[in-house]
């Protein structure tokens, strides 16, 4: 009986882990063992849990000011208790060794300053594309967290303006005048918002959108200017002494007219080659623009000819295309709306970026090599 009592002894104290506690051969296993260990434990418990108790009290209030109790608490026992080299948390949006995982070998100060950053936010290169119509480029600050994205608000300005016009040149109802009716409209939807959102999109870094909508927002500005009388630029083009001359009819003034839809096609063009690193929705807007701008300066010229019903089928035709423009440029609205208010479900743009990488890309691949 003494020498059971001595293995059944023995057995109980190597397996100090707690795995030999209710183990099946401590079949001899007396009342004096077990009133030991329980004190054993109780004294260990006892302390262990002071010790506990004052460490992370004294975590959480040397901590308090940066985190809060909760998450303090909880990374601390994570990290004591695991001892794994799982990664809590990373944050891409800094260099340096903000992208290393956070484990047990880090000290407490170095773990305060990971967590610290946590907060940060990271746009994946497809939504950047998609919420900024531009390949996400590096800029300094943040203030793309702090200001509203620009670019639906240029959308919106173009979109209420060519969208009428693009009716009005297919010639819908009867409507025509080269959509004098929208002059307004020309002004403070299409320049005014166009502006605002290229100067929104400058002020982020964003250089490829800021340039299209600007430019865009000047054309609108210049053809509405173009249509007001007060600005005579019809009318300097009248007939001396013709009563029914108003201009409009000339030869200058067509040509003049047409002059400047050609370089706004050369302008899209040139758009529309920059735009393949963006994403294939907005692709094929410049895609459409660019004959669209070639029928409208065909529409002129042939004016200019005295051709009026070869220019009616060319101003048709235009019409037609900026129609599409308006299709694809109304669903890239909406994705970007739908993404902005973190909808369940989005639409796609087929980003582009990734299948066309860029120079700098390439010159990493290259040094990688």
């Amino acid at each position: 009986m003494s020498h059971q009592h001595g293995t059944t002894t023995t057995t109980t104290t190597s397996n100090a882990n707690g795995q030999g506690l209710f183990d099946n051969h401590g079949a001899g296993y007396t009342h004096e063992a077990a009133a030991n260990n329980n004190s054993h434990l109780g004294a260990t418990s006892g302390r262990d849990a002071s010790n506990n108790n004052t460490h992370l009290g004294a975590a959480t209030g040397r901590d308090g000011d940066t985190l809060s109790a909760g998450s303090t608490a909880n990374g601390s026992f994570s990290r004591m208790a695991d001892n794994h080299n799982n990664a809590l948390e990373k944050d891409f949006s800094r260099p340096g060794d903000y992208h290393e995982h956070l484990d047990h070998r880090h000290d407490s100060d170095t773990a305060l300053r990971k967590i610290h950053t946590a907060g940060s936010i990271s746009i994946s290169p497809e939504l950047f594309e998609k919420l900024y119509l531009s390949p996400q480029n590096k800029v300094k600050g943040e203030l793309r967290k702090t200001f509203a994205n620009p670019t639906p608000l240029a959308l919106i300005g173009f979109l209420l303006s060519l969208t009428p016009l693009s009716w009005t040149l297919m010639g819908w109802r009867g409507a025509g005048g080269n959509g004098a009716a929208s002059i307004g409209w020309y002004m403070f939807d299409g320049g005014l918002l166009m502006v605002l959102g290229g100067v929104g999109e400058f002020i982020l870094g964003n250089t490829f959108p800021f340039v299209v909508f600007t430019s865009f927002g000047a054309f609108w500005l210049g053809y509405g200017a173009t249509l007001m009388p007060m600005y005579n630029s019809i009318a300097a083009y009248k007939v001396a002494g013709n009563a029914e001359s108003t201009g409009a009819e000339s030869v200058g003034f067509n040509v003049g007219i047409a002059y400047y839809m050609i370089s706004m096609g050369i302008l899209c063009l040139i758009y529309l080659i920059c735009s393949i690193r963006t994403n294939l929705v907005f692709f094929l807007i410049f895609f459409t623009l660019v004959p669209a701008f070639g029928l409208l300066a065909g529409t002129f010229l042939q004016v200019a000819k005295g051709n009026a019903a070869v220019a009616a089928k060319c101003m048709e035709a235009a019409g037609a295309f900026t129609f599409v423009t308006c299709l694809l440029g109304w669903y890239i609205l909406l994705a970007i709306m739908l993404a902005s208010v973190d909808f369940p479900f989005d639409l796609p743009l087929f980003d582009l970026s990734g299948m066309v990488k860029g120079a700098s890309e390439k010159r990493k691949i290259d040094h990688a090599e």
